[in-house]
Formats: structure tokens, sequence, C-alpha cells
């Protein structure tokens, strides 16, 4: 129902822009060619456009059933070789960064397994300053960097094309590596769980090899991730727009763009269809595999909950971070960002611009602070209401599961579209957009972690003790699930930033002359070989809310909990208080223990 739902508001896309179909056919057709009313005709009756788009719709399901998909409205070629061809290669470009993201999340929780398998990780503080600035580089800006100076200026890889495995190395480097930053950063926050469970103490006295103990420990991980693992694959397969554009390479997601732009209806829903189907293929593999590596004890509710009360983290590098940034934004907001001075074009740093100018002698420093505004502002918005959907659809998984399947496979460049064509452009259409699939992941963590956490063994006790399902809920699932989720919505903070900055860098954001960091990298892009500070200090911005973002997701913890017997030994007495009188004296009824907390008198 969800996929004919999207598939059918696709079909709509061209009615609901009040934009003439035609009109957008020729352009992409030919740009220079006039639109007279004589060739707008032909156009609409070629097509069938007369014939509204239910008609349309229903033609292009009917040749699906046959295996036969339409032709281009732009290229007139068939549409289903063309789309399996992009597919093919953007699942390979997506193993390719699926390897490096594999390296680089090996290369983020490598402190922490070392340490956890010789049993010294008491204590241990989260990090992860490096793996913010990481996840914060914009896989646009990388790719950028990549392509012009290894590519171009080196020469040790090709930068254009797709031709052979070395035209892989670079788009896979560039989508990898922010990938495997946020990956590590959530493995790396459910290890110290996995290394204080019985096993891994039972394993390490034994004298067990560390590293057997830190593969079971990932092992032990890896199903809370895995979900998330899936939508990272669909994401970096149709969501890699920015980087197939680069490096001019035919993958699917450029392929959508590319219809999107042009209206072509049948090569567009095709393609939707096509990332559906792998986000469904995906999802339903993550949790099947969840299943067959946790075993039967998600079943007897013999689990170990992973997420224990953590050391408080350094409350020095939140402030330090934050005290940059605030001085940065501070610092340019008296300056003019609309200023032009043609004479300064493209000027290196210096006392008068601190952080250049740009192609139109324009203060970057000036586009920076009065960016901020928008961007940070509108991110915060975005990821609170992330957070609090995401939390509450997740603790309904049969209601989120089949949202999440169909909006992971929507790329925000489309979903801008699609918001654009109904809402229509305006200041607040790429967080419309951004919003409508920034939830999911957080609902996926939520559901993955929830399905855990009530199949521990302390959950089950308490359940035996007369708990009801608002106790629990309360009192147990919501403070072991909130905190990692919060801390997931944080890191995800400037990835919703980037989100923004793509759709500005793609021309679906804001538009000149708005200081919006993404349009602002765009605008800088094609000048990063004369002009490097152009691009260097809006990204070093970037990193720089990342890192706020990830120290400040360190501070987010568990509550104190109330310690419990790690032994079998029965519960104190002094804890457990029988049933009211009145079901006492009922006959045959029998003695039901309950928490004392839901009978003492206040």
């Amino acid at each position: 129902m969800l996929v004919a739902c999207l598939v059918c508001g696709i079909g709509l896309l061209p009615w609901l822009s009040r934009t003439d179909p035609a009109l957008t056919v020729l352009r992409a057709r030919s740009a220079d060619r006039d639109p007279t009313p004589e060739t707008l005709r032909a156009i609409r009756d070629q097509l069938g456009l007369d014939d509204g788009p239910l008609v349309l719709l229903g033609r292009w399901l009917g040749g699906l059933l046959h295996g036969d998909a339409g032709t281009s409205w732009v290229s007139g070629a068939h549409v289903l070789p063309g789309v399996v061809q992009a597919l093919g290669v953007s699942l390979l470009l997506m193993a390719g960064a699926l390897v490096v993201a594999a390296g680089t999340a090996a290369a983020v929780c490598a402190r922490t397994l070392r340490l956890g398998a010789r049993g010294r990780l008491a204590g241990r503080r989260p990090g992860g300053t490096a793996t913010a600035v990481l996840a914060a580089l914009p896989e646009f800006l990388v790719a950028s960097v990549l392509a012009s100076l290894i590519g171009v200026q080196l020469g040790w890889l090709p930068a254009l094309g797709w031709y052979g495995p070395q035209w892989m190395v670079l788009p896979s480097l560039a989508l990898g590596l922010p990938a495997g930053a946020v990956l590590g950063r959530m493995l790396d926050d459910l290890l110290p769980g996995a290394f204080a469970e019985p096993w891994a103490m039972a394993t390490a006295a034994r004298g067990v090899p560390p590293k057997s103990v830190a593969r079971q420990a990932v092992r032990r991980c890896v199903p809370g991730l895995l979900p998330n693992l899936a939508l990272f694959v669909v994401g970096l397969t149709g969501g890699s727009v920015a980087v197939e554009q680069i490096f001019d390479i035919p993958g699917l997601g450029r392929l959508t763009l590319h219809a999107a732009l042009a209206q072509d209806l049948p090569a567009l829903q095709t393609g939707t269809l096509a990332l559906v189907l792998l986000a469904a293929t995906a999802g339903i593999l993550a949790r099947l595999t969840a299943r067959l590596l946790i075993g039967p004890a998600l079943r007897d509710g013999a689990l170990q909950s992973l997420h224990r009360p953590r050391p408080p983290a350094p409350r020095t590098l939140p402030l330090l971070y934050g005290g940059l940034l605030a001085a940065v934004i501070g610092f340019g907001l008296p300056r003019d960002p609309l200023a032009l001075d043609t004479l300064a074009r493209l000027r290196a740093p210096s006392p008068e611009h601190p952080f250049g100018t740009d192609a139109l002698g324009r203060d970057i420093l000036a586009r920076i602070s009065h960016g901020a505004l928008t961007t940070l502002g509108t991110a915060l918005a975005v990821s609170a209401a992330a957070l609090v959907t995401g939390l509450l659809l997740g603790l309904l998984p049969r209601l989120s599961g089949p949202l999440t399947d169909t909006l992971s496979a929507v790329p925000p460049v489309l979903s801008g579209l699609l918001v654009t064509g109904v809402l229509g452009s305006g200041p607040w259409t790429p967080a419309l957009a951004v919003a409508v699939v920034a939830w999911s992941p957080l609902a996926v963590h939520t559901s993955s972690l929830l399905r855990q956490e009530r199949s521990t063994t302390h959950l089950t006790a308490t359940r035996a003790l007369g708990a009801g399902r608002w106790y629990l809920l309360r009192h147990e699932l919501l403070p072991a699930v909130l905190p990692p989720v919060a801390r997931h919505a944080l890191l995800r903070l400037p990835g919703i930033a980037l989100n923004l900055a793509a759709l500005g860098f793609l021309g679906l954001g804001a538009q000149p002359p708005s200081p919006e960091w993404g349009l602002l990298l765009a605008e800088n892009q094609p000048y990063a070989e004369r002009a490097p500070w152009a691009v260097l200090f809006p990204a070093a911005v970037l990193a720089l809310l990342g890192a706020l973002a990830v120290t400040a997701a360190g501070g987010v913890r568990l509550p104190r909990r109330r310690k419990r017997p790690t032994g079998p030994a029965q519960p104190p007495a002094d804890r457990l208080v029988t049933a009211p009188q009145r079901q006492r004296d009922r006959p045959g009824a029998r003695l039901t223990p309950v928490p004392a907390s839901q009978t003492e008198e206040p």
C-alpha cells in the first residue's frame, strides 16, 4: 500500500507541481528549441498527457506486469534495461563504499576493542573528536577534494567515468568514510556493555585470547546495528547523487535525479520502485540475520542489557567546540554577507577578510556566520522533530516497520523534489524534505534496541514480580532506549545539516544570494583549486559542528538505576509485598508478588 502511494505520488508530480509536463520534457530534450504551441501539442499527443495521470499510471503498471516499464519521455529508449544497468553500477559502488565503511568503523572502535578484550575498559570516557570531524565532512566535498587532488593534480587515480575497478576507488572513499564514521560511533557506544556481560568476564578469566573476545563482542553488538546498516546500504545506493554527479558515474541515484528534473515519469517511477524493492530486501535480510546471530536468547528472554551506566563525559570539549563555533559566528555577524567587491575576488585570508573572499568578492566569514543562523536553526529543529517521531514510531515496530522500509528508499533529493512539487519552493521546503526521511534511522534504532531490551533477564524478572506494561515502559525500557537513541540523534545532527547542504549543492534548497552553507559550498566548489580557502573554511565549520555534536552526545547517559542481584539469589524480602488483602480473601486466590513501588502508601 505504501509503495503504491509513493509510486502514485511520483506519477502525479508534474500535475502537483503545477507545471506543463510537455514544456519540461521539451527543455530536457532540447533546451534551445522554441516552445511553440504546435511543438507542445505534438509532445502531449506523443506522450498521451491529455489522458490524465491516472491513465498514464495504469498503462505503466500494466506494462510492468509484462516486464515492460515503458520508454523514456526524453530519450525514447526502453526504461527497464537502463534502470537495471544503473542499479548494477550503484550496487557495485555500494559494495566498495561498504568495504571502506567497514575499515573506517574498525579504526574507530579499535581502541575500545583493544581495551575491552583485555579487561581495561573500566572508566574509559567516550571520545571521538576525529570521528566527528570525519563524519561531518560532506560527501560531495570529500568527492571534490579527492577528484581534484588525487585524480587531477597528482594523477594517481582516474576521476571521471566508470570503466573499471580503478574508477570506483575515489567515489567509494567519498561515500564510505563518513558512513563508516557514523557506524563506528554507534558500535563503539554498544561495545562497553558487551564487554561487561558475564560471558566476557568468564572467557577472560579462562585465558581466552583477546582477539576471540573482541570478535565475540562485535558479534554480540552487530544485531543492534544491522537495521541501520540496511538503511546505509540503501542510502549509499540511491542517495549518492552528488558523488555520482561529480565523478560522472551512471548510477541509479543520478538516473533518478535526472528523471525527476526532466519529469520523465517512466524512468522516475521505475528507478524509485527499484530503490523500494532494494530497501525492503535489505530490511528483511537485516532482521533475519539479527535473529540468526542472537539465536534462541531473543525468544527465551536470556539476553543481558547492553546499555549500562556510562562514565561521565568530559565537559571541557563541548564547551571548547561550542565556544569556537559561537566565536566564529559572532565575529562574522557584524559583517555584510551580500556586499560585493569585484576588485577583491578570491583573495586569500587577511586581517580585512579573515576567511578570504569568494568569486564575487564577498566576505566568506560573513556568509558563514549569517548562513549559520539558518542552517543550524533548521538542522536543530529537524533533528528534534526526527528524534520525537523516531522514538514514538519506534515503540510501535509493527506500524513503523513498513514505513521505514519504504521511506528509507527515498533519497533526500527525491524527497525534496516531491515536497517542492506539492508545496512549492520556499524557505522551509528543504527542511520538510529532510524531515520526511530523517526520523526513519532513529525509529529503526529504537525498534532494534527495544526488541533486545524486552528479551533481557532483568526485564523478565521484573515482569514476573507483577510489573505492568506502563511500569516496564517508564522505568525499564525508556531509560535503556532513550539515551542511546538521543546520542544517535546528536550524531545525526551534522548529517541533517549535510542533507540540507546537499539540497543546496544540487540547486534544490536555498537560492542565491542566500548564505546557506550548502549553497556556499556549491558556489565555491568550482574554485577549490585556485582558492581552497573558499571551500576549506566552510568545511571546517561543518567539522566543528560535528565535533560539538559528538562530544555533547557523550554526555547523554543512563540515569542511576537500582542495583539488581547478579546471582541466582532471591530478591530481598523488603522489596516484595503481597497482593491486596481482598485478593487473598478470595477462594482459590494465590499470592502474587509485585514491586513495592506500586503498593506503598505515598
